[in-house]
């Protein structure tokens, strides 16, 4: 019977199913498999999805697609955990390059399983956006670090119509499926949608929570969400070039920046990436026509 061979890698929580081309050259990517490979009931399940191939003009390329199929955007973990395979696979030794969406990015591997990811730089970021949900209005601030991101903190969560009066008291309590649903769809950020991050500063630390566009529910990490939440920080002024996170799943990010006339540039998301286990799913078992928009998400 036909396989379909992958490996299953998790970026501080952030979990993805691994396909190497130089394997299965001839596999065809669509929605579909996407979708089954990623669900957690009948497939091997995963956020998302990490095509690597070693024939490029780089160290590798990178291919990324959200549990849902789509495609289009940046994943940092998944960045890692392809940084952390390819180094695995001697595809490079320690430092790389590699292609993901037509952009050369770079990359790191430490002891420890320890993996450092280069994004590209932000020019923009916007503060103070109000927003109305229901009877909360928020406050939150907007950037693009290859995702879009909004990014509140769980203080400018405040009740509709009560100036001054917090919905609640930690970032613990926060909604964040039903809250982050309904924001990922906000007007304010349509057509696209948006990634929801709240976050909680507490000793030098920030702790983040995120609802992921294509998952459509809460991630234990996301990679670029905690890059957004790291640089809205400082430009409120609230942190230094260097932010340290604590993700859902309770594992560490690191985000080390600098800037310059245009912006945020020198943008590092550090962490922990590696194998979980590997194995073979038989290409006859895998249901192609789950639907993207169906409630397997509400197994997750």
């Amino acid at each position: 019977m036909e396989k379909i061979s992958f490996e299953k890698y998790t970026g501080a929580g952030n979990d993805f199913v691994l396909l190497d081309r130089a394997n299965q050259s001839e596999l065809q990517i669509t929605p579909g498999l996407v979708r089954s490979l990623c669900n957690r009931r009948f497939g091997v399940g995963g956020d998302g999805l990490l095509l690597i191939d070693p024939a490029s003009e780089k160290d590798f390329s990178m291919e990324y697609y959200n549990a849902d199929g789509s495609t289009g955007t940046l994943c940092g973990n998944g960045a890692r955990c392809a940084i952390s395979y390819a180094g695995s696979r001697e595809y490079f030794v320690k430092n790389t390059t590699f292609l993901c969406g037509g952009i050369t990015y770079s990359g790191e591997t430490f002891n420890d399983g320890i993996v450092k990811f280069d994004l590209q730089p932000v020019k923009e970021i916007r503060n103070d956006i109000s927003l109305i949900v229901d009877d909360y209005r928020l406050t939150g601030s907007f950037a693009d670090t290859g995702s879009p991101h909004l990014v509140i903190f769980v203080e400018d969560i405040k009740y509709r119509g009560e100036k001054n009066l917090n919905v609640y008291d930690s970032l613990d309590l926060v909604p964040v499926r039903e809250l982050g649903k309904k924001l990922r769809y906000h007007k304010e950020f349509s057509p696209a949608g948006v990634n929801v991050n709240f976050v909680e500063l507490k000793n030098d630390l920030l702790y983040i929570r995120t609802y992921e566009r294509g998952v459509e529910n809460e991630t234990l990490a996301c990679g670029t969400g905690s890059t957004a939440a790291a640089l809205i920080l400082h430009s409120l002024e609230k942190s230094g070039e260097m932010v340290n996170l604590v993700v859902r799943s309770g594992a560490r990010l690191k985000v080390n920046f600098a800037t310059d006339a245009d912006g945020y540039c020198d943008i590092a998301l550090t962490g922990p990436a590696k194998k979980v286990f590997s194995g073979e799913i038989l290409k006859n078992n895998i249901i192609e026509d789950l639907d993207g928009k169906s409630d397997f998400f509400d197994q997750i």
